[in-house]
């Protein structure tokens, strides 16, 4: 699980399929399915809901489960990340759960280590299984009870992702996931976060400057943290981009009282939205971190069944 890219329609069923499955199994049937296999979590940025939810659902499966971060381990005193898969290998590890600050970083570790690599999260590249939660958060409230998803199943359907697109993994994973369904999704934010060449010859997504006017035409608004730490030369004044694209209770009653409200986490209340927002009926942004847990338990299961097939080799 490097790249939405990477799965097709089938596969894209089969996980969304599996993930409703294992949500509704026995928990004690379920903890069966991995029992005794090992996963390793490789955090080189810190993490709240990835990594927590990767492993609840590895240890959900009957997985057991290690933790190295960068602060914690010899990653600390200058290990290369391929020294450190290797190492993982050597101690038993089946998979790995891999966040870094390198775009790509995924790729290489599932090169020198011959191991499935989930990527949660590889720079300002893609996080996939972020992508297919939001996915299923969409589906449950707009075409609830579809039983297969293909090519018209989101026709019609506008998602907006408001905020620092130019440094969101999340906002590239949807945007190459959605329109394959059929969903418009539509840019928004300031020239600093959007530059005009980020979408070009991209079919499906289009940039929308004013934000009430992408706001009004939206079934699904996306929002996004300003990510401080990614923001070095970015001359971004933050209270000019609170008024123009702050999603508010006013705006939000005046202008889709409908809409659903999403947001990848973590959370700046009082920046990209107001706390009666986030709190609000029309979010949805607990039921996404909800739906990271099933997620992710059909992708770990997925991942080592490819394991038990190749004689442990991905």
């Amino acid at each position: 699980m490097l790249s939405v890219q990477h799965l097709n329609l089938p596969d894209l069923n089969r996980i969304l399929l599996r993930a409703a499955e294992l949500e509704a199994q026995n928990p004690l049937e379920r903890t069966r399915i991995l029992a005794k296999r090992r996963v390793a979590l490789l955090f080189y940025e810190s993490s709240t809901r990835t990594r927590t939810s990767f492993e609840l659902a590895a240890k959900s499966l009957g997985a057991d489960t290690t933790l190295v971060s960068s602060l914690s381990s010899s990653i600390e005193k200058g290990e290369s990340l391929k020294d450190t898969g290797l190492t993982l290998r050597a101690l038993g590890a089946e998979a790995i759960i891999l966040r870094h600050s390198s775009s790509g970083a995924p790729w290489l570790l599932e090169e020198v280590t011959h191991l499935p690599v989930l990527n949660a999260g590889d720079g300002m590249h893609e996080h996939p299984t972020q992508a297919l939660l939001d996915l299923r958060t969409i589906l449950a409230h707009l075409r609830p009870g579809i039983a297969e998803v293909g090519p018209e199943t989101l026709a019609g359907v506008t998602v907006t992702i408001t905020g620092d697109i130019l440094h969101s993994r999340v906002a590239r994973s949807n945007m190459l996931l959605l329109p394959r369904l059929g969903a418009r999704v539509v840019l928004c934010g300031p020239k600093e976060l959007l530059p005009e060449v980020a979408i070009e010859g991209a079919e499906g997504i289009s940039i929308e400057r004013d934000f009430e006017t992408a706001l009004r035409a939206s079934q699904v608004m996306m929002m996004l943290r300003i990510q401080a730490e990614r923001l070095a030369g970015l001359q971004l004044d933050l209270e000019e981009y609170k008024a123009g694209y702050q999603l508010t209770g006013d705006r939000l009653r005046e202008l889709a009282p409908e809409t659903i409200v999403m947001h990848p986490g973590p959370i700046i209340r009082g920046l990209e939205l107001t706390a009666g927002v986030a709190d609000g009926p029309q979010s949805r942004i607990l039921e996404q971190v909800r739906n990271g847990v099933a997620i992710r338990m059909a992708v770990v299961e997925r991942a080592l069944a490819v394991t038990t097939q190749n004689g442990g080799r991905a």
